[in-house]
């Protein structure tokens, strides 16, 4: 993205592991970036089995749902650690991890990130929820804390893409 491109396969994989972690607190926010860099040559992974992610409707489609999300997360109170939606945010990291090895790596690396990815969206659920309820508290209403992890996942996944590129 800003031609910061990261050497080394252990740090590809730790990219990916981190981009995992940041998708536990959203389903569709980390894919729908990474598939918008995909999209805009970003972050390339065209002729990849991943490819399909740099896609205008793909991008878009996933936008909605992380629009979507990221508003439902502010006026309904199911939890992030509801089976389906561990299901999904697993998936979903599997995906950005696998994007994010493939567009900074050669291609054997892809499965060993979406594994990665996987993996650190199970932390990355788990272990941002007490941090989300403490800011809460803190605040005294959750909707601060929400937009600050709001803020934190987007960030990340910009930064990590900025290297990942």
């Amino acid at each position: 993205m800003f031609g910061t491109r990261v050497g080394g396969a252990r740090m590809t994989l730790l990219l990916a592991l981190l981009a995992g972690v940041l998708n536990g607190p959203r389903t569709f926010a980390a894919i729908a970036l990474v598939a918008w860099s995909a999209a805009f040559g970003w972050l390339d992974i065209a002729g990849t089995g991943l490819g399909w992610l740099g896609a205008p409707a793909p991008a878009a489609l996933l936008t909605l749902l992380a629009l979507g999300e990221l508003y439902g997360d502010k006026v309904t109170t199911r939890k992030r650690t509801w089976v389906p939606a561990v299901i999904g945010r697993s998936a979903m990291g599997a995906l950005v991890g696998g994007a994010i090895a493939l567009g900074a790596s050669d291609p054997a690396s892809g499965w060993l990130g979406a594994a990665l990815g996987a993996l650190g969206a199970l932390v990355g659920t788990y272990a941002t929820l007490p941090l989300r309820l403490s800011l809460g508290k803190r605040f005294g209403r959750d909707l601060p804390a929400a937009l600050l992890e709001d803020a934190f996942v987007i960030g990340g996944i910009i930064l990590i893409v900025s290297f990942a590129a």
